[in-house]
């Protein structure tokens, strides 16, 4: 997406008409125009050259962010278009505009209307207090000048803004009482001096003063408050520090961060800020990365660990190399990705700039009408005038235009403080309506890294010695299960062997050489080619197999020395995350590649409505199409398998420690990992969504009942008038309670368990296929049946002996042996293997020969 900066709008109707005009030119596939930071996000094959020269046709200047700091590497509140260049603009203008409107007031109001002092030369003199009114009534609208130049200019391109109104109705106040001056002048030539004082309390300078400079009021608040809606994103910005302590030729040598290149070593004192994204090389600390990542407690950090800019160095002296620089580090992205969200456009939104593109013609031709109806009535002029201009200037396209930007802002602002960023304003608004969430097993629900779980020597008293060995020989190789018990081992400071001879066999396990002997280790079936593994051992096996764990054996010279149960567990947050997501009404499914057997067993650890095991990538999309038939899909994952599923759904959320592909497929990324950040950014999406709601409702219901009240529609009936100056007040005041509601979202408590919850009773399970697994966390079943050829059986009795050996299995829900058939039927309620099957019936004195 390219970004331009817009300048010249004032409303939702100009906004509508520049991206009518862009989305016009050839190539371009979507434009999305922003009220709120006065940009717009262009997409296609189009140059920017033409996109600019649509936009100045339509009657605006644009030009491509950035191009002015082209030196600078380094993001800031300039290139992003958030530095607030409006606010002290207005405030000029506002009281520059007061110090003639007090006077003015106090002349028109005060001394005609009301009596208060006036020098006798004035008030004697109608035309001097007419012609004072006129001189600084004038002078208010040279100062605003603005509203007339864009009002003309929209009217001029056919498209008619906020300022046209504005601009009507002030010019309109203005020119009757031109009028009505040269009226008092004539009659004051006849001697009519009654007749000229009565003129006097008709003429609308004051209101055509007070109506430009209400509006400017309203304009002043409005832009302040749409600052602090950036303030999350500015306050970012302000934490990167300007220079970079460089070492060169082993100097220390001072140098604006621009001029970092990756690559450059750099050293960061203690309560210094981490210039750029790197790696460290020397010393160790402790890092705040709080800017960054909401988490309030500081990050050891040692050599080979990555550090990111805008982080602050607490306590110790770190030497480090830049990996990453100017608008290539973590900082950078995270103020671009929310900048490029708020460029976007919500869905919500589609409705509210339909009714802006016509609003503004529409509210014209109510005020000719209403300035007719009650001219026809028998009214005044004066009076039917009143009645135009005060529809002219309560009606508010503006409120409209800012409802959901600002509340798409501060909500992508309040994301980013916590570390949940997102790409776009419709994955906010869909994560607030989403109905599902699918999880990723690996590295989403769990660590994603194998750790030793269980240890089981044969012999008691033995389990360092079988650490020790199964550490050297694993030690030797790279597979993640030999990772988890060589980290075990350093843990525990053991120390290794040396081996030789070493051989790693692919799917089966490890065998070398260690102080003379032949060591192996690996899964049941290759330990079970160098000796006999006891029974203790394979039901140990078998109880963590069905708990999701993978058992690893061990054996010296075809003595089995124990075993080790290696297992990716939960993070310390998914079970009660899980329950979170439930209670907020949503159903929760976990989707993976891994078998039955792990899947299950986490599945219930981790308390998941569902679970939809051993599916490929492609499979995974499909599920995630599937249940898009019954609402809004969430899917949260972190690798490369992920991101066809990462696509597919309504919004996508990528762990922040996964891979790049599944963060460039997702939606949103949770910078923490953790899988709490789910629920806080539902939480988030949700008390969005309510905010653009609210605003949307106010400025919908404000200009409903509004435009009525002022076009005196209430009058026959309970005598409702609306002044023009009140009118303008209302109107300044209606955008400024729009944005200051859409601050409220800063007080969002996202992580608060109890906050936006919705009570949803999901009946059964909402996936059919082979591959689901249904968990009932009471009593979890899985019915599986095998066949066992066992010889041996002569009568009754033996079978009577088969069974109850097999019975005593765990896991075995049934067995039924035949002495005539040699056979046995075993029914399974979880996976068990057929060595330990075996071995139960051997123990018995039977063999058994084959099971299916």
């Amino acid at each position: 997406m390219k970004q331009y900066n817009v300048t010249g709008m004032s409303c939702a109707a100009c906004q509508s008409r520049v991206e009518k005009a862009v989305q016009g030119l050839a190539g371009v596939t979507s434009c999305s125009v922003s009220l709120l930071t006065h940009s717009m996000g262009v997409e296609g094959d189009v140059p920017p050259e033409a996109v600019i020269a649509a936009v100045k046709k339509a009657g605006y200047g644009a030009s491509v962010k950035g191009q002015h700091q082209q030196g600078s590497q380094v993001l800031s509140a300039e290139s992003t278009g958030l530095k607030d260049t409006e606010t002290p603009a207005l405030l000029r203008r506002l009281v520059f505009s007061l110090v003639f409107l007090l006077p003015l007031m106090y002349l028109s109001m005060g001394g005609v209307m009301w009596g208060w002092p006036l020098p006798d030369v004035i008030r004697n003199n109608p035309m001097t207090v007419g012609l004072l009114e006129l001189l600084l009534t004038t002078a208010v609208v040279v100062i605003n000048q603005k509203f007339f130049i864009s009002g003309t200019k929209g009217v001029l391109h056919l498209s008619p803004n906020m300022d046209t109104l504005v601009s009507l109705g002030s010019a309109a106040s203005y020119g009757y009482s031109v009028y009505l001056l040269l009226d008092m002048s004539s009659r004051l030539t006849e001697g009519e001096t009654d007749a000229a004082h009565h003129i006097l309390h008709g003429l609308y300078f004051e209101s055509a003063a007070m109506i430009l400079t209400l509006i400017t009021l309203g304009k002043l608040l409005e832009a302040r408050a749409k600052g602090k809606t950036t303030n999350a994103l500015k306050s970012l910005m302000e934490l990167s520090p300007q220079t970079a302590t460089l070492i060169r030729h082993g100097q220390e040598v001072t140098v604006p961060v621009a001029e970092v290149r990756a690559g450059d070593m750099f050293a960061v004192r203690p309560g210094g800020m981490i210039p750029v994204d790197g790696v460290v090389k020397e010393g160790q600390s402790a890092v705040d990365e709080s800017a960054l990542t909401g988490e309030s407690i500081p990050v050891e950090k040692m050599p080979g660990d990555s550090i990111s800019a805008a982080t602050l160095n607490q306590s110790g002296y770190l030497i480090c190399e830049a990996t990453r620089v100017g608008e290539d580090t973590t900082l950078s992205g995270i103020i671009r990705m929310v900048s490029d969200a708020a460029a976007t456009k919500a869905p919500i939104a589609k409705v509210a700039d339909k009714v802006s593109g016509i609003f503004v013609p529409i509210v014209i031709g109510i005020a000719l009408v209403a300035f007719a109806s009650w001219l026809v009535i028998g009214e005044t002029v004066g009076y039917a005038l009143a009645r135009g201009i005060s529809v002219l200037v309560i009606s508010c396209p503006c409120a409209l235009g800012l409802a959901t930007p600002v509340a798409i802002m501060v909500g992508s602002g309040v994301g980013a403080k916590n570390g949940i960023l997102f790409k776009t304003a419709a994955a906010l608004e869909e994560t607030g309506r989403a109905e599902i969430v699918v999880l990723d097993k690996t590295g989403t629900v769990t660590e994603g890294k194998p750790r030793v779980t269980d240890i089981l020597a044969t012999r008691d008293g033995e389990e360092e010695k079988l650490m020790t060995l199964a550490f050297s020989l694993e030690a030797m190789s790279e597979h993640p299960l030999s990772k988890a018990i060589s980290a075990w081992g350093r843990e525990a400071s053991l120390k290794t062997l040396p081996v030789s001879k070493f051989c790693a066999i692919p799917g089966k396990g490890l065998e070398g050489v260690i102080n003379g002997q032949t060591f192996c280790g690996g899964n049941a079936s290759f330990v079970q080619t160098r000796g006999s593994i006891p029974f203790k051992l394979l039901k140990a096996a078998d109880r963590w197999s069905r708990e999701g764990k993978t058992p690893l054996f061990f054996a010296a010279d075809g003595d089995i020395l124990g075993c080790v149960a290696v297992a990716d567990t939960l993070k310390e947050d998914s079970t009660v995350s899980v329950q979170e997501m439930k209670e907020l009404g949503l159903h929760v499914i976990m989707l993976t590649g891994d078998n039955y057997a792990t899947a299950q067993a986490i599945a219930v650890q981790a308390g998941v409505d569902e679970v939809v095991a051993e599916v490929l990538p492609d499979g995974k999309e499909a599920v995630i199409r599937q249940l898009q038939t019954h609402g809004k899909v969430i899917m949260v994952g972190d690798g490369i398998n992920d991101a066809p599923a990462l696509t597919r759904a309504n919004v996508g959320m990528a762990i922040g420690a996964g891979t790049n592909v599944a963060m460039d497929a997702a939606d949103a990324v949770l910078v923490h990992s953790r899988l709490s950040d789910v629920t806080a950014a539902i939480r988030l999406g949700r008390a969005t969504l309510r905010n653009i709601h609210q605003n949307l409702f106010w400025a919908f219901i404000y200009n409903v009942i509004g435009i009525p009240l002022a076009a005196g529609l209430f009058i026959p009936f309970w005598g409702w008038e609306l002044n023009p100056m009140l009118g303008a007040a209302a109107m300044s005041l209606s955008s400024f309670c729009v944005v200051s509601n859409a601050l409220r979202l800063n007080l969002t408590r996202i992580r608060y368990s109890k906050a936006y919850r919705r009570k949803k009773k999901w009946k059964g399970h909402l996936l059919s296929s082979p591959q689901n697994i249904t968990t009932n966390h009471e009593s979890e079943e899985l019915i599986m049946k095998k066949i066992m050829k066992i010889e041996g059986m002569m009568c009754p009795r033996c079978e009577s002996h088969v069974k109850k050996a097999l019975e005593a299995v765990e896991g075995v829900a049934s067995a039924t042996a035949d002495h005539t058939t040699d056979t046995a039927e075993v029914i399974l309620s979880a996976p068990v293997e057929d060595a330990i099957l075996k071995a139960a019936v051997e123990a018995d004195g039977y063999t058994v020969l084959d099971i299916q």
